[in-house]
């Protein structure tokens, strides 16, 4: 019995010492090295092999090496196979850093004292409290949750957007088509934290913006394929929108030339808000392998009807 990691190798090496240390019994491969393809019972993976069903045979449990899943090919993956997304702390903490970093530098006017210096202009301008500044993340998973959180503990007015109905201590909480505009309205800065699905692609469009306040600020760190890009450079040139940033995108990287790249009113930076740390990535699926094992719901598990 086998477990296979197709991935960084560097990060593998330490995932590799991990498994020593906590589950010596069970031998720990890293792409290509897969050995007897019959003996692999477990796959964490990026992305997983196109032949997978006819490769490895007996295989358990997919794993995706990060929080999304929406880069796997399920038409390729047997719909009896459970797939699991990484929920560990490395990632939870992470984005919630980078998104407090760029709601704080939106509310303080970070960039447009930047911008100041380079021109080497001297000007203040009014501080607002951190209660008369409303933000919203649309999504409320994991991640959402912590981030909500942690931007409360400034004092910010918090809201939450889900597909059901949730309830989050210290947010407002709307849920469903009838309550996206209620909660677009009382959004300040908006936070993309959705999963991609086919009913979330293209969700950061004219029509959303426009239920914005004017001059609201949008934060995407879901996928670069939530937002269509013309329609964000149109509502920042209308000053519907005053400031994006953005650390996804659609390709990645963006192409030479292309107007994000200079763009006075964007900041953007190369999919790097949140990363899965070795050693705490290690241990969530080494938690799971131990659920899956004793017949224990896995945390992570994807619900293929609902796209995560």
């Amino acid at each position: 019995m086998s477990f296979l990691y197709k991935s960084d190798p560097v990060r593998g090496a330490l995932w590799a010492e991990r498994f020593a240390q906590k589950l010596p019994e069970l031998r720990f491969r890293i792409w290509p090295d897969t050995g007897d393809t019959h003996d692999v019972r477990y796959l964490a993976a990026w992305e997983p092999p196109q032949d997978l069903a006819t490769r490895f045979p007996n295989l358990e449990v997919l794993f995706s090496v990060g929080a999304g899943i929406d880069q796997f090919d399920f038409s390729a993956i047997p719909e009896t196979l459970p797939v699991v997304r990484m929920v560990e702390s490395g990632i939870v903490n992470g984005m919630v850093e980078y998104v407090t970093l760029a709601v704080l530098s939106l509310h303080r006017d970070w960039h447009t004292y930047r911008q100041q210096q380079q021109e080497g202009r001297w000007q203040t301008h009014r501080v607002f409290p951190a209660s008369s500044r409303r933000v919203g993340v649309l999504g409320l998973g994991v991640l959402g949750r912590a981030v909500l959180e942690r931007l409360g503990s400034f004092g910010f007015p918090c809201a939450g957007w889900s597909r059901s109905p949730q309830t989050i201590e210290g947010a407002e909480c709307h849920a469903g088509p009838d309550g996206l505009q209620a909660f677009l309205e009382r959004t300040d800065i908006l936070i993309c934290l959705l999963p991609l699905t086919d009913s979330t692609c293209g969700i950061l469009c004219q029509s959303l913006f426009d239920q914005l306040p004017r001059g609201a600020c949008l934060i995407n760190v879901g996928r670069g394929a939530h937002l269509v890009q013309d329609d964000l450079l149109k509502a920042l040139e209308a000053g519907q929108l005053s400031r994006a940033v953005l650390d996804v995108c659609e390709p990645e990287p963006l192409p030479p030339g292309h107007a994000f790249w200079t763009h006075s009113q964007v900041t953007l930076t190369p999919h790097i808000a949140s990363m899965t740390q070795p050693e705490t990535a290690a241990d969530a699926v080494l938690d799971n392998l131990r659920r899956h094992q004793q017949g224990l719901p896995m945390i992570g598990l994807v619900d293929r009807t609902r796209g995560y």
